[in-house]
């Protein structure tokens, strides 16, 4: 009994360390998988400026798309779909949001800068802290709109002194007003014990349909020179909707598996800033912009970062 347990004891210690540097291993291959969805999402904004279509049109193409996609990812991971129509139709309806959220974004972006656009996304925490409670019928956390306040400075100061981009900028607000919307009613659809590869396709579903139904009056309206993407612009769609949409989904899915849903929220702070790097060395942002704007991206992280601080907080 005593070899036997001795024998116990030599295989434990030889085989612990092994199992315990394969999980590092994974955790490590965990992080580096989370901050390349970061940066995937950094380069949603890219691809906006790099794609020739009108924000309408870009914005349905790549509803139109994801959709495609997620409906193969769906039949490959064999997920069954819904077969109630009025759950079909109450996630769909929460997809008309998403679907405004981007076009305004997108105009953002083509009628300013990455840049300006990120930045205006950041609008999003304080819209949520100011709409969340009046939904919900609750009281207003301090913390949330004192540092959303400070955001809210940030983007006051680009606003009223870089008048260039003000347009764009009332875009990215109204964009993220529409965004905070829509992460509150995308929350309440996830506490329902769906299936979120399911949410996002009929999500996707709704936009395509329903944006789709608005897009002869909105051409009508205003007329385009045309409407069908070249193959540049089609090569762009693909590689938006496979990797920042499709892609990005699947990758933040894995993730979740290992790491905690709140390392994977406090990791995404960093894509406004990750796009605005990617702006600044592949189109020459940092040329086209005040002192300003700078004063303002800083109050945007100072926000961010005590944000971070008190997440940290609350979790110990």
């Amino acid at each position: 009994m005593s070899k036997n347990k001795q024998l116990n004891s030599n295989i434990i210690k030889v085989f612990v360390p092994f199992f315990e540097r394969i999980r590092q291993f994974f955790m490590k291959k965990s992080y580096w998988l989370l901050h390349l969805a970061v940066i995937l999402a950094g380069f949603t904004g890219v691809f906006g400026k790099l794609i020739s279509l009108n924000e309408v049109l870009l914005t349905w193409y790549r509803l139109f798309f994801s959709a495609i996609f997620l409906f193969i990812l769906l039949k490959i991971l064999k997920v069954e779909k819904l077969k109630n129509s009025k759950e079909k139709l109450n996630i769909a309806k929460v997809g008309l949001l998403i679907t405004a959220h981007w076009i305004f974004f997108y105009a953002s972006i083509k009628y300013s800068t990455i840049s300006i656009g990120v930045i205006c996304y950041c609008l999003t925490s304080f819209f949520t802290a100011l709409f969340k409670p009046l939904i919900n019928k609750k009281p207003f956390v301090l913390s949330e709109m004192i540092l959303s306040g400070i955001t809210l400075i940030g983007i006051s100061l680009i606003f009223h002194f870089d008048t260039s981009y003000q347009l764009g900028i009332a875009f990215g607000v109204i964009s993220s007003a529409i965004g905070a919307l829509y992460t509150i009613y995308n929350e309440r659809l996830a506490k329902s014990n769906y299936d979120s590869k399911i949410i996002n396709y009929y999500q996707m579903i709704g936009g395509t349909i329903g944006l789709g139904v608005l897009l002869p009056i909105y051409l009508f309206v205003f007329p385009t020179s045309y409407i069908i993407p070249n193959a540049q612009d089609i090569i762009y769609l693909i590689l938006l909707s496979i990797f920042c949409t499709v892609g990005l989904y699947v990758a933040v899915t894995e993730v979740l598996s290992k790491i905690s849903a709140f390392t994977v929220n406090l990791s995404f702070n960093l894509e406004p800033i990750y796009s605005i790097i990617i702006a600044f060395l592949f189109f020459n942002e940092g040329k086209n912009v005040l002192p300003s704007f700078y004063v303002g991206v800083c109050c945007v992280i100072l926000s961010v970062v005590l944000q971070s601080l008190f997440f940290v907080r609350r979790s110990k």
